[in-house]
């Protein structure tokens, strides 16, 4: 998964999508990173969109294949 047009470092990205993981908030992750809470803000909701697209991406992929069993029965 990878965030576009961020010019934060590969290293920084990958402590903060821990933090996200971890379900640390934007604010805690900035303050232990030494970084703008409007910075870790924008991170988090660009993970959040990637996260949501992907999760769309796969269930149409899923809801397909059901639809595809249900019509052989």
């Amino acid at each position: 998964m990878s965030v576009k047009h961020c010019k934060l470092t590969k290293n920084t990205q990958r402590k903060l999508l821990e933090f996200f993981v971890l379900e640390g908030t934007a604010r805690a992750a900035a303050d232990l990173l030494e970084l703008q809470a409007n910075t870790t803000t924008l991170f988090y909701r660009k993970v959040r969109t990637l996260a949501a697209e992907q999760l769309e991406a796969a269930a149409s992929e899923v809801a397909g294949e059901i639809e595809g069993i249900s019509k052989n029965y």
